[in-house]
């Protein structure tokens, strides 16, 4: 009879623990609120269940730029999946040990307006810009603006949020408006009739960095989270590029997702703007792969007075992610 309970309590050891083995890691991460690229992949990758794929949990927490800077910076949050690259440099340079694990999106930004006295970036000179002026999208737009002859000092920027930026558009209370997708897709399907003024951004950063590619968003971590959690890493970098190739294969579908209150017409410009890319920028890449480039954004950085050092080596990742 002792055997028999035996053998019974061993089967169902034997049962339990695959069981208990098999449940999935919980993880939080910090990312910006919709409309943003930030926002993107964290819905995909909770609906069709990526992270359970990969025996993740993910709880995407959403903030805004400045809340997430803060949170994130200070180890609030370990995660961050709207980790721009600047940021991310601009924390290492300041003593915060974080690291960018992989990118997300390449850089895009746009200047609409529809002023008929404003055709070239130019003319934005002592003119109001409706802009998120923390955001390191703002600060790449004062880059490339500044290798156009415009220096940004001449700008009128009324700062706000990004959620904010459509707004200012359509009730037109500034003469231009700086912001990103998809916040353009669908302004432009609400108002078609605003102007995009040429910022010529693949030539000039292919001139400046030699590649087509320009590291902007990813997901970053804590350097202490990274030394005790290292092997989930090839766990989230799977998730997010899974999702990627998802969002790719189905741009209708993602595009439900990443403006779910949109009308039918901005809905159908964000299926486009997945077919299409070049604005989106999705890119998900190992940092390792994009080393070169993402030093290129550092000295964009520098040369902006954004950064006032070379980021270390260690903010950039380079462990495997297979």
């Amino acid at each position: 009879m002792i055997c028999l309970w035996h053998g019974l309590v061993l089967l169902l050891l034997a049962l339990v623990a695959p069981a208990a083995a098999a449940e999935p890691v919980s993880l939080t991460i910090v990312v910006f609120n919709p409309p943003s690229v930030g926002a993107i992949l964290p819905a995909v990758i909770k609906q069709e269940g990526f992270d359970r794929a990969n025996g993740l949990a993910l709880d995407f927490v959403e903030r805004t730029p400045d809340a997430y800077a803060t949170e994130f910076n200070s180890g609030e949050f370990e995660l961050g999946g709207s980790a721009s690259l600047l940021i991310v440099g601009l924390a290492d340079t300041r003593g915060v040990d974080v690291s960018y694990l992989f990118n997300l999106f390449d850089y895009w930004g746009a200047v609409v307006t529809d002023r008929p006295d404003i055709k070239t970036l130019a003319d934005l000179k002592g003119r109001d810009l409706a802009a998120a002026k923390g955001t390191t999208n703002y600060a790449m737009f004062e880059w490339f603006a500044r290798r156009q002859g415009l220096d940004p000092a001449t700008l009128k920027v009324v700062n706000t949020a990004p959620p904010g930026l459509i707004g200012y558009a359509l009730a037109d209370r500034a003469d231009a408006v700086q912001l990103w997708e998809p916040a353009y897709a669908l302004l432009l399907a609400k108002k078609p009739q605003m102007r995009t003024l040429p910022l010529d951004i693949a030539a000039q950063w292919r001139a400046y960095a030699g590649s087509d590619r320009s590291p902007y968003l990813g997901l970053a971590a804590h350097r202490g989270w990274i030394a005790e959690h290292e092997a989930l890493i090839p766990r989230l970098y799977r998730s997010y590029r899974a999702a990627a190739q998802w969002v790719f294969a189905h741009p209708e579908a993602a595009a439900a997702l990443i403006a779910p209150k949109a009308d039918a017409a901005g809905q159908k410009a964000v299926a486009e703007l997945v077919r299409d890319n070049s604005r989106l920028g999705l890119d998900v890449a190992p940092a390792a792969a994009l080393k070169r480039e993402i030093q290129a954004v550092f000295r964009a950085g520098m040369s902006e007075g954004l950064l006032k050092t070379m980021p270390g080596a260690a903010t950039i990742y380079d462990g495997a992610m297979e």
